[in-house]
């Protein structure tokens, strides 16, 4: 016998029962228990249901929703349950089936609907309850973006960061209560923006480049002046080269061994959706440049560890990829590589004798590729031009199988 699911998860706009279909508005009227935060709380009618505030911690929201398991319970939410949203956080603790999902336009679909522009043809994210800078990563010539906001303040923050790097003629607009009687709008660039916005909004940006605008791809090969940096650091054609051997993939860790300034798992971060990094440094010096670089670059959740290896690995959580670009040791190696996932990644670049002798045992035991990358660029030779090389860097990769 199949138990019926016992716990629904709404979505609600500003038209409150009103917007509901027929099916969900009747869940809601049944409901014994009802959870959600204050608007959610007066935009639903049901007099007789018990009500529950969000949780804090919110952690404890599965735990306060398992304690309702024989009760009628509905969970309500903005917009889709699904899309960054709390439902997708229940449903990886509540199995399906215990689950009904009860869509509602979101944000995205509705600011999309007031600009005119294609859903298909923007980037959607959020900075709700996260950290701002993480949409630096996405200021591109040319991009549209949506982005839930974190409250008053944050379309200014935004406006800064857009203007500091050459695209302060993008244009911007709020969007606020849409689709209720109190909906509201402001428009302006980034450059001169100073509206007062309500608290909940959603933001949407056309970004506009000047012609000295900052050009950060997503793809790596950032200029190495983007970085803070004592000078040891991976350069940029060479970084470009070890996080393709990497392959940036959505949600996946990387370990970055002797992270330096961090521009490798920065760059990692930046390829690829939710990308995770912990960077492990034992200079203090450096994790702080790290920590600079990767609030600059829009990926503020880079993990740094004061460690050394490797001793600094014991209990991280299992990587996807690892770099070693400092600390190579057979006794590293075997750590990182036991902890390796299967199909993981690994690159390690070597400019000394020493670590290339290490590098080359480790080939000729576990195979993979081994090359040498060198770079020259051309500088001035008193009035002429000639090509200065870079110091060589032996890379070994291969893919744990």
């Amino acid at each position: 016998m199949v138990n019926a699911p016992w716990l629904h998860i709404v979505g609600i706009g500003e038209d409150g029962m009103d917007g509901l279909t027929p099916v969900t508005r009747a869940v809601v009227e049944a409901a014994e228990v009802i959870v959600g935060g204050d608007r959610h709380h007066t935009l639903s009618v049901n007099p007789d249901a018990e009500r529950i505030a969000w949780p804090s911690p919110f952690d404890a929201m599965i735990t306060t929703l398992e304690s309702l398991r024989n009760r009628r319970a509905v969970v309500l939410v903005t917009g889709d349950p699904l899309w960054f949203s709390v439902g997708a956080r229940i449903g990886r603790a509540i199995p399906a089936d215990q689950l009904v999902y009860h869509p509602q336009l979101s944000a995205f679909q509705l600011a999309a609907a007031r600009m005119g522009w294609s859903l298909a043809d923007v980037e959607t994210l959020t900075v709700h309850g996260r950290p701002v800078e993480q949409m630096i990563a996405f200021i591109q010539p040319d991009q549209r973006l949506i982005v839930l906001t974190t409250g008053v303040e944050t379309p200014t923050q935004i406006a800064k960061f857009l203007t500091d790097r050459g695209f302060g003629n993008s244009r911007m607009t709020v969007l606020a209560a849409m689709g209720g009687e109190r909906e509201e709008r402001f428009d302006g660039t980034a450059a001169d923006w100073s509206h007062t916005v309500p608290a909940f909004n959603t933001l949407c940006i056309d970004c506009v480049a000047a012609p000295d605008a900052a050009l950060l791809p997503r793809v790596p090969g950032l200029a190495d002046a983007l970085f803070q940096s004592d000078g040891t650091m991976t350069k940029q054609e060479v970084r470009a080269a070890t996080v393709a051997k990497l392959m940036p993939m959505r949600g996946a860790l990387l370990w970055d061994i002797g992270t330096g300034c961090g521009s490798v798992a920065i760059e990692w971060m930046r390829a690829a959706r939710y990308a995770r990094a912990i960077g492990i440094e034992p200079r203090a010096d450096r994790r702080a440049m790290a920590a600079a670089n990767a609030l600059a670059l829009g990926t503020p959740k880079l993990e740094l560890i004061d460690g050394t290896v490797p001793d600094a690995l014991g209990g991280l959580a299992a990587p996807d990829a690892i770099f070693i670009g400092g600390g190579l040791s057979r006794a590293t190696f075997d750590a990182a590589w036991d902890a390796l996932r299967p199909l993981g990644r690994l690159v390690v670049n070597a400019v000394t004798l020493e670590s290339e002798t290490e590098l080359f045992a480790l080939y000729r035991a576990f195979g993979g590729d081994l090359v040498k990358l060198q770079v020259n660029r051309a500088e001035p030779v008193g009035r002429l031009t000639g090509w200065r090389p870079s110091m060589p860097v032996t890379q070994w990769s291969l893919v744990k199988r």
